[in-house]
């Protein structure tokens, strides 16, 4: 697997063509893009203008008219982008993905299974899940993949109208651990005493009747960013050794984010929580700007370094 740095040596140097090309098909679509808004914005202002002495400029009219503009911009903006997007895909995060390890398959509208999502048992009951950018493959002999995906949850209002809410956006990586395990262990971000302080935060963390049992650890700086739950005490304490969750922190740091894992049977689930659909081509910002390409690269070295990052090649445990 490929170091930071000569990824993104591959990025500038071996896909610069394709990347040049890119960026001056980008700075024409954003042009595109801002006139068709431009245009668009002029006509709804005329079609309220002209709808303002029948409905008599009420509010909901404006609500109406804003809420048919959101809809329309985001189907119109998708449609421009559609084909900027694609070539994106196949032109830069193929090949990129490829040069990190030629053992990996890239499916840019496939993403990681819901059966896989639900297994691992980190969110709460998910009744939508979307996705793209599907890894699959394997990092030193060890079966990984990964993906974006977006969970939702769907509820209804009191007039009995469905309603959807995001239970987790971002990066959901499953690997293959070496070791069947007899219970599951949930690592969560310490939300309750960083918010509500050790007393209380503590008394909801053991009250947490959705999870298993609390299990506290010894570490203190992982006590203080992730709160554990496990069906077997002495599992959870056997698989979280003091070297593992020193990983589990610089993996933490590292991706600046939410990290939510969990280990279920054979394998360990990790989710990193951003918020958005990585991966996704810029339209505003240039695709050659150091900060714009590096977020791709370390995302995707993040994401497979995984492996190495928990050590999972390493057989500390064989299986049953």
């Amino acid at each position: 697997m490929k170091t930071l740095s000569e990824l993104t040596d591959f990025y500038y140097k071996t896909l610069y063509p394709s990347l040049k090309k890119l960026d001056d098909d980008r700075k024409k679509l954003k042009s595109k893009i801002i006139n068709i808004a431009i245009f668009f914005t002029f006509v709804m202002v005329f079609i309220v203008l002209l709808l303002k002495d029948i409905f008599f400029n009420t509010p909901e009219l404006l609500i109406f008219v804003t809420v048919v503009y959101i809809i329309l911009g985001s189907v119109v903006f998708k449609y421009l982008i559609k084909d900027y997007r694609k070539e994106f895909k196949q032109k830069i995060m193929r090949p990129l993905i490829s040069a990190i390890d030629n053992n990996l398959n890239y499916l840019c509208e496939s993403h990681v299974s819901r059966k896989i999502v639900e297994r691992a048992d980190i969110f709460s009951k998910i009744d939508r899940l979307s996705g793209n950018d599907y890894v699959t493959g394997k990092i030193d002999h060890i079966n990984i993949e990964f993906s974006d995906i977006h969970a939702e949850k769907r509820h209804k209002d009191s007039k009995g109208r469905e309603q959807w809410t995001t239970v987790f956006q971002g990066l959901f990586i499953m690997a293959e651990f070496h070791k069947d395990f007899n219970g599951k262990t949930i690592i969560l971000p310490d939300t309750a005493q960083s918010s509500f302080g050790n007393l209380i935060g503590g008394w909801l963390q053991s009250n947490n009747f959705a999870r298993d049992e609390l299990i506290k650890m010894d570490d203190i700086e992982f006590e203080k960013e992730f709160v554990v739950y496990g069906s077997d005490q002495i599992e959870a304490r056997y698989i979280l050794s003091p070297n593992l969750m020193k990983k589990i922190l610089t993996l933490k740091k590292r991706s600046k984010h939410p990290l939510y894992i969990s280990f279920v049977r054979s394998h360990i689930h990790i989710a990193i929580e951003y918020n958005k659909d990585l991966f996704e081509p810029s339209v505003f910002h240039s695709l050659l700007e150091y900060k714009i390409a590096m977020e791709y690269i370390d995302t995707l070295h993040l994401s497979l370094g995984i492996v190495k990052e928990l050590k999972l090649n390493e057989k500390l445990w064989s299986k049953k």
